[in-house]
């Protein structure tokens, strides 16, 4: 099958003009330092007290960055439940928060309604805390059931339920059945990588997606821990997400703040994944009072303006554009500039057409064209960053495509960078 004939859903297209989204690891890890994957030591609710939880803070400084969603742990790993799930004791309702009145996730949906961010919910397949998961495949799966529809049925509308795999390496899930209950309770929702997945993981930590990244494939990555791909058996539309951390941990540590990334390298980051046409999800952990940490907070705020600064005033957008013959456009002005950015965006409403293209300017002195990039996909978007010239004419050409390609945007940038 042609990978043109593939096509997005709405909801698809939607996640992928999101772009930026905020990653929350918070839970009972969060109180235990240290505390990594699989870890061997015992936890108790007991120790779950975050006296100070604003998820408003939380939301309110991602939408301040530019972010449009936000998905939090509400189950990790461990099994520990962030809400009151009547199937567990190792849950919110077992610890002294709130004399065990609290719900995070209840919380976190309400902030992101209010600060309008998408909510999304992280739900680990495996669970450490259950004693059958290892030992009744069915219990376990009628114990899945049951808390996704809580988390599905209980919060109003989810955006994403993010399905990790780490962990889940060579067991039996009724994913038919589980992915039926999913659809029944949010028709609209978004999976992430596993089961029916709406939109996949791009197979690293990093946030670095690679040249190309095309929207539409035949396998997924579905574990850190494994460079086993699953074979989706047909080409389907699943756009690309990147996950990184702000710092060396996904929960909150006290001991390493000083491997927080600097602004140059999340800028970085942000062209390998926004840049070319993934999302990018940035987490964070919330610290052991419930709040994300102010040089954390201080960071993603650099790095919101930052990217405000260099993309949000574009020097020519599409309307400057003339499509001189199908595939090919060009803009010109009578009073040269500078530009260092090219952002394209195709059209995909009606699949991913653009296979190679160039971006060639006419300087400010001399009349020819010369080409300064050549480029593989387009995607849902390419930033593209050249050295600064001064142009009197930049010309968009598709060289290989399939079928017609449509231009969705295209946008010129100085930023000094």
């Amino acid at each position: 099958m042609s990978k043109t004939t593939v096509v997005p859903s709405v909801k698809q297209l939607q996640f992928q003009d999101w772009e930026f989204g905020l990653f929350l690891h918070f839970g009972l890890r969060t109180f235990y330092e240290g505390y990594v994957d699989f870890d061997a030591r015992a936890m108790t609710p007991e120790v779950f007290m975050p006296t100070g939880l604003d998820c408003d803070q939380w939301i309110r400084n991602a939408k301040e960055a530019g972010m449009e969603y936000a998905v939090l742990t509400a189950k990790h790993h461990d099994g520990f439940s962030n809400w009151p799930s009547k199937y567990t004791k190792f849950s919110v309702e077992y610890s002294p928060w709130k004399n065990g009145q609290g719900d995070v996730v209840r919380e976190f949906v309400d902030a992101c309604r209010k600060y309008d961010v998408k909510p999304g919910l992280y739900y680990s397949p495996f669970d450490g805390s259950a004693d059958f998961y290892t030992q009744d495949a069915k219990a376990y799966d009628d114990y899945f059931v049951n808390q996704i529809t809580e988390l599905l049925g209980d919060y109003g509308d989810i955006d994403i339920l993010w399905f990790d795999g780490c962990g889940s390496e060579g067991h039996e899930y009724d994913w038919p059945r589980i992915i039926r209950e999913i659809r029944r309770l949010q028709p609209n929702i978004l999976i992430f990588n596993i089961g029916d997945p709406d939109f996949r993981w791009i197979g690293n930590e990093d946030g670095i997606a690679p040249i190309p990244t095309w929207n539409v494939t035949d396998s997924i990555e579905w574990s850190i821990l494994t460079d086993t791909e699953d074979e989706l058996g047909d080409q389907l539309w699943l756009p690309a997400e990147c996950d990184v951390q702000l710092r060396s941990t996904w929960f909150y540590s006290d001991q390493n703040e000083e491997t927080l990334k600097s602004l140059d390298e999340l800028m970085g980051l942000y062209y390998h994944s926004v840049g070319r046409g993934t999302n990018l999800l940035l987490n964070i952990g919330p610290d052991r009072e419930g709040l994300l940490p102010a040089i954390d907070v201080e960071r993603l705020k650099q790095m919101g303006d930052e990217v405000r600064r260099r993309f949000g005033q574009p020097i020519a957008d599409t309307s400057a554009f003339v499509e001189e013959k199908p595939g090919t456009w060009v803009y010109q002005t009578d009073s040269p500039h500078l530009i260092d950015h090219v952002v394209l965006q195709e059209n995909l409403e009606q699949g991913e057409r653009v296979r190679r293209f160039t971006v060639s300017i006419i300087s400010k002195k001399t009349h020819k064209q010369v080409q300064v990039y050549e480029g593989i996909n387009m995607g849902h978007k390419a930033i593209i960053r050249i050295p600064s010239v001064y142009v009197r004419s930049v010309i968009i050409e598709v060289t290989e495509s399939e079928g017609t390609p449509i231009l969705r945007d295209a946008s010129l940038h100085y930023t000094g960078k």
